[in-house]
């Protein structure tokens, strides 16, 4: 068997500028709508590839991107075969106003001698929980939050507190951002207020989720959605062990203000937003997302216990705490019903309450991916 050993200057300098070259292509690939500049640096399986990946791109509202950084790992060969990795930062822009989105990933590639020239084969992101598309814009999602029986209180993605029986045009609640170690086994976790949902198809809402690949990279983001239209990111960072309250209100018929605080930072974001609601239900969640395209229950990560404060909401017409509005808990449960994540009993303010997560085995996502909850999670450029 040949020995595979580090690239000569020579070999590197060829493959690193293939690589190079093909990132540049597709950032015209997406500017121009037209993948077949990415041919020339890649095998023909591999293109075919990066222009589905090019498509989804483009299907989901991004109008640019642009390498912001490039760095190298190694470069290694095995006769006609490489690999080479980089981190590569990109920065995605929406065309239809959403923020820009910037990240920092591992990509290991694969490359094949082809007639004296380098061409890329494949290219793998090790780090990243899911890297599967969303559906097409305007697809709504597979799935819906799952109601809970009255006389069950259970939930296969839900846990906290949800108030039924009026009509609500108000919620607000404060928690606190879980943490990650570096050792953190995968998963992911989503924190959020919202209206509607419980026994009904329409859903607005507004949180935090946490992602963690499991090799020590943590993703945080603060995001807000309404039912059936996909979810969006918002300017507003957050981090592990940050306390953040979110407000959700209706200021006018269908006109809704969702107003963000970082208590930690100081740094607030508003946002008004039109939607059509139901009005009848209130909800504390935290939550196991889920995937699309047929996709279950993602993998949970282990987020220790959140706790929740300050929460209440307005129920025909008067404010009140959680308490206060007869809501009930909820227990998350896998598909074997084991209990994954437990609410405590309400403190004695009527308006706190802590959820942790059990020993239970995390629930594992069928194929397809994440379904872009809670916030839109599209190729990465440069990635298959």
């Amino acid at each position: 068997m040949a020995l595979v050993h580090a690239a000569d200057e020579d070999t590197t300098a060829a493959v690193q500028q293939v690589i190079q070259q093909s990132n540049d292509e597709q950032v015209q690939a997406i500017a121009t709508r037209d993948s077949s500049v990415m041919a020339d640096t890649s095998t023909a399986d591999h293109f075919q590839d990066l222009v589905k990946i090019n498509q989804d791109l483009l299907d989901n509202g991004v109008s640019s991107i642009s390498l912001v950084r490039l760095e190298w790992g190694a470069v290694a060969v095995n006769g006609s075969t490489a690999t080479a990795t980089t981190y590569e930062t990109w920065r995605t822009i929406f065309s239809d106003g959403t923020p820009t989105q910037q990240s920092r990933d591992r990509n290991d590639y694969t490359l094949v001698l082809d007639n004296g020239t380098w061409k890329i084969s494949g290219d793998a992101h090790p780090d990243q929980v899911s890297p599967s598309p969303l559906p097409a814009a305007g697809t709504p999602p597979q799935t819906q939050p799952f109601p809970f029986p009255d006389d069950q209180n259970t939930s296969h993605n839900w846990s906290g507190y949800a108030a039924t029986g009026g009509t609500f045009t108000q919620v607000t609640g404060t928690w606190t951002v879980p943490q990650f170690n570096a050792d953190n086994p995968g998963g992911i976790d989503a924190a959020w207020v919202g209206i509607g949902g419980v026994r009904s198809r329409d859903l607005i809402q507004a949180g935090t989720q946490q992602m963690v690949s499991g090799q020590g990279r943590t993703q945080y983001e603060a995001w807000i959605e309404m039912l059936p239209r996909a979810s969006r990111p918002v300017p507003l960072q957050v981090h592990g062990g940050d306390s953040v309250t979110v407000d959700i209100s209706e200021r006018a018929s269908d006109e809704w203000l969702i107003h963000f605080t970082n208590n930690t930072t100081g740094q607030t974001f508003d946002t008004t937003q039109q939607y059509a609601s139901s009005h009848t239900s209130a909800e504390w969640v935290e939550e196991a997302p889920s995937g699309g395209r047929g996709g279950g229950v993602l993998p949970l990560d282990n987020f220790g216990t959140v706790q929740f404060s300050a929460g209440s909401t307005t129920k025909n017409g008067q404010s009140m705490s959680i308490a206060g509005a007869a809501a009930k808990a909820i227990t998350m449960i896998s598909s074997g019903n084991q209990a994954l994540a437990v609410p405590s009993d309400l403190g004695s303010d009527g308006a706190s309450f802590t959820v942790s997560r059990t020993d239970a085995p995390v629930n594992r996502a069928g194929r397809g991916g994440f379904r872009g909850f809670p916030f839109p999670i599209v190729p990465l450029p440069g990635g298959d």
